[in-house]
């Protein structure tokens, strides 16, 4: 039951606080924000919200005008959850793309190129190289 209530209050306070930056948050630091991800403890007193950012550059601007807006996130979070207490939030920037990419440029490192350069896509895939109609 516990983990159930904590899925649903981390999907509302995702809901709210990309709300709430939407509309009204206006710090520069801010930039492109994505809220990616929200975890929240089985007994709701805590939740770290994941975020991402259009440019790595904004990764620690944003981090800082995120801290600086916890007051009203926290707010709006508790107002919305209506539970006993209001779960403090911790925000972390959320890696899992910069990873990906990072694995796909050593995927891509290791994979050797095509014999011949990139095959051409239109061609079919059972065709003969030798065969004239090709």
């Amino acid at each position: 039951m516990g983990n159930q209530r904590s899925r649903r209050g981390a999907h509302v306070i995702q809901e709210v606080i990309g709300e709430v930056l939407a509309r009204d948050v206006s710090d520069p630091r801010l930039g492109f924000v994505t809220i990616t991800d929200v975890e929240a403890s089985p007994d709701m007193a805590a939740a770290t919200v994941f975020f991402t950012t259009l440019r790595p550059e904004q990764r620690e601007p944003s981090l800082r005008a995120l801290e600086s807006a916890r007051g009203l996130l926290q707010g709006r979070v508790g107002r919305e959850l209506r539970t006993r207490n209001t779960p403090h939030l911790k925000f972390l920037y959320d890696e899992t793309g910069e990873k990906a990419r990072r694995v796909t440029q050593l995927i891509d490192q290791l994979a050797p190129p095509p014999e011949g350069g990139a095959p051409d896509p239109s061609a079919p895939v059972d065709a003969d190289p030798a065969d004239e109609r090709w």
